[in-house]
Protein backbone atom coordinates (compact mmCIF):
# COMPACT_ATOMS: atom_id res chain seq x y z
CA UNK A 1 0.00 0.00 0.00
CA UNK A 2 2.39 2.62 1.10
CA UNK A 3 4.44 1.52 -2.44
CA UNK A 4 1.67 2.46 -4.17
CA UNK A 5 1.14 5.70 -2.73
CA UNK A 6 4.47 6.73 -2.77
CA UNK A 7 4.27 5.81 -6.25
CA UNK A 8 1.50 7.52 -7.03
CA UNK A 9 3.15 11.07 -5.72
CA UNK A 10 6.23 10.33 -7.90
CA UNK A 11 4.02 10.13 -11.01
CA UNK A 12 1.68 13.17 -9.76
CA UNK A 13 5.00 15.43 -8.64
CA UNK A 14 6.70 14.21 -11.92
CA UNK A 15 3.32 15.30 -14.24
CA UNK A 16 3.32 18.76 -12.46
CA UNK A 17 6.87 19.66 -13.27
CA UNK A 18 5.82 18.85 -17.01
CA UNK A 19 3.14 21.09 -16.64
CA UNK A 20 5.16 24.38 -15.86
CA UNK A 21 5.64 26.97 -18.76
CA UNK A 22 8.12 29.49 -19.14
CA UNK A 23 7.41 33.09 -20.50
CA UNK A 24 10.12 35.24 -21.84
CA UNK A 25 10.88 37.86 -24.22
CA UNK A 26 12.80 36.99 -27.50
CA UNK A 27 15.33 38.57 -29.69
CA UNK A 28 15.98 37.79 -33.23
CA UNK A 29 18.92 39.85 -35.25
CA UNK A 30 19.94 39.83 -38.97
CA UNK A 31 23.75 38.61 -39.21
CA UNK A 32 24.36 42.38 -39.30
CA UNK A 33 23.03 42.87 -35.96
CA UNK A 34 20.30 44.70 -36.31
CA UNK A 35 17.16 43.64 -35.10
CA UNK A 36 14.80 41.20 -36.86
CA UNK A 37 12.42 40.09 -34.40
CA UNK A 38 11.10 40.65 -30.88
CA UNK A 39 8.23 39.28 -28.56
CA UNK A 40 6.81 36.93 -25.93
CA UNK A 41 7.74 33.23 -25.71
CA UNK A 42 5.48 30.84 -24.09
CA UNK A 43 7.12 27.32 -23.98
CA UNK A 44 8.81 28.30 -27.01
CA UNK A 45 5.55 29.21 -28.83
CA UNK A 46 4.93 32.80 -30.09
CA UNK A 47 2.47 34.49 -27.60
CA UNK A 48 1.47 38.14 -27.07
CA UNK A 49 2.46 41.14 -29.22
CA UNK A 50 5.18 40.33 -31.94
CA UNK A 51 7.25 43.08 -34.22
CA UNK A 52 9.02 42.40 -37.16
CA UNK A 53 11.84 44.54 -38.69
CA UNK A 54 13.23 44.84 -42.34
CA UNK A 55 16.84 45.07 -42.51
CA UNK A 56 16.80 48.64 -42.33
CA UNK A 57 15.26 48.75 -39.27
CA UNK A 58 11.84 49.95 -40.10
CA UNK A 59 8.94 47.78 -38.47
CA UNK A 60 7.64 45.08 -41.49
CA UNK A 61 4.62 43.58 -39.33
CA UNK A 62 3.44 43.97 -36.05
CA UNK A 63 0.57 42.23 -34.61
CA UNK A 64 -0.23 39.16 -31.85
CA UNK A 65 0.22 35.36 -31.37
CA UNK A 66 -1.79 33.63 -29.57
CA UNK A 67 -0.44 29.84 -29.46
CA UNK A 68 2.13 30.16 -32.38
CA UNK A 69 -0.83 31.61 -34.66
CA UNK A 70 -1.93 35.14 -35.38
CA UNK A 71 -4.23 36.70 -33.86
CA UNK A 72 -6.22 40.10 -33.85
CA UNK A 73 -5.43 42.91 -35.35
CA UNK A 74 -1.90 42.98 -37.43
CA UNK A 75 -0.75 46.04 -39.39
CA UNK A 76 1.62 45.59 -42.45
CA UNK A 77 4.23 48.29 -43.94
CA UNK A 78 6.97 48.88 -46.51
CA UNK A 79 10.30 49.76 -46.21
CA UNK A 80 9.99 53.12 -46.22
CA UNK A 81 7.29 52.89 -43.55
CA UNK A 82 4.11 53.45 -45.82
CA UNK A 83 1.18 50.54 -44.64
CA UNK A 84 0.14 48.33 -47.27
CA UNK A 85 -2.30 46.62 -44.92
CA UNK A 86 -3.86 45.95 -42.32
CA UNK A 87 -6.80 44.20 -40.61
CA UNK A 88 -7.87 41.19 -38.42
CA UNK A 89 -6.65 37.52 -38.00
CA UNK A 90 -8.20 34.73 -36.30
CA UNK A 91 -6.43 31.05 -36.00
CA UNK A 92 -3.81 32.33 -38.57
CA UNK A 93 -6.32 33.33 -41.03
CA UNK A 94 -7.32 36.67 -42.40
CA UNK A 95 -10.84 37.83 -41.05
CA UNK A 96 -13.66 40.49 -41.34
CA UNK A 97 -12.64 44.00 -42.85
CA UNK A 98 -9.01 44.57 -44.51
CA UNK A 99 -7.58 48.03 -45.27
CA UNK A 100 -5.35 47.93 -47.94
CA UNK A 101 -3.19 50.73 -49.29
CA UNK A 102 -1.56 52.30 -52.08
CA UNK A 103 2.49 52.73 -52.75
CA UNK A 104 1.55 56.41 -50.84
CA UNK A 105 -0.12 54.99 -47.62
CA UNK A 106 -3.52 56.16 -49.06
CA UNK A 107 -6.19 54.03 -48.66
CA UNK A 108 -7.11 51.88 -51.88
CA UNK A 109 -9.63 49.70 -50.76
CA UNK A 110 -11.15 47.65 -48.17
CA UNK A 111 -12.44 44.20 -48.07
CA UNK A 112 -14.41 41.83 -45.73
CA UNK A 113 -12.64 38.63 -45.88
CA UNK A 114 -12.98 35.19 -44.57
CA UNK A 115 -10.21 32.22 -44.24
CA UNK A 116 -7.84 34.69 -46.42
CA UNK A 117 -10.50 35.08 -49.15
CA UNK A 118 -12.52 37.88 -50.52
CA UNK A 119 -16.10 37.00 -48.95
CA UNK A 120 -18.58 40.23 -48.47
CA UNK A 121 -18.25 43.36 -49.77
CA UNK A 122 -15.02 45.61 -51.24
CA UNK A 123 -15.14 48.93 -51.10
CA UNK A 124 -12.63 51.03 -53.44
CA UNK A 125 -11.28 54.58 -53.17
CA UNK A 126 -10.05 56.83 -55.23
CA UNK A 127 -8.29 60.18 -54.03
CA UNK A 128 -9.68 58.81 -50.51
CA UNK A 129 -13.39 58.86 -52.25
CA UNK A 130 -15.73 55.95 -52.51
CA UNK A 131 -15.76 54.95 -56.13
CA UNK A 132 -17.21 51.35 -56.73
CA UNK A 133 -18.44 48.45 -54.21
CA UNK A 134 -18.43 44.92 -55.70
CA UNK A 135 -19.50 41.57 -53.70
CA UNK A 136 -17.56 38.37 -53.40
CA UNK A 137 -18.93 35.26 -52.79
CA UNK A 138 -16.28 32.31 -51.39
CA UNK A 139 -13.40 34.59 -53.64
CA UNK A 140 -15.73 34.80 -56.48
CA UNK A 141 -16.89 38.42 -58.16
CA UNK A 142 -20.56 38.70 -57.89
CA UNK A 143 -21.33 41.96 -58.58
CA UNK A 144 -20.41 45.18 -58.50
CA UNK A 145 -22.07 48.93 -58.22
CA UNK A 146 -20.22 52.03 -58.91
CA UNK A 147 -22.60 54.87 -57.57
CA UNK A 148 -24.42 54.47 -53.92
CA UNK A 149 -27.75 55.49 -54.66
CA UNK A 150 -27.23 51.75 -57.40
CA UNK A 151 -25.63 50.47 -53.89
CA UNK A 152 -28.14 51.55 -51.81
CA UNK A 153 -31.41 50.09 -53.89
CA UNK A 154 -30.18 46.51 -53.65
CA UNK A 155 -28.13 46.10 -50.09
CA UNK A 156 -28.68 47.62 -46.31
CA UNK A 157 -26.02 50.02 -44.62
CA UNK A 158 -25.55 47.32 -42.00
CA UNK A 159 -24.13 44.59 -44.62
CA UNK A 160 -21.27 46.71 -44.33
CA UNK A 161 -20.68 46.47 -40.48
Amino acid sequence: MIYKLSMLLFFVSFLHSEVKTTTKYHKEFYKTGVLKAEGWLKNNIKTGYWKYYYKNGVISEQGHYKNGKRENYWYFYTTNNIPTREGNFKNDKMISWWHFYDDKGVLNHKCQLENNIKNGYCLKYKNEKLTAAVKYSKGKRIKEWTSFSSFRKENKLSDLQ
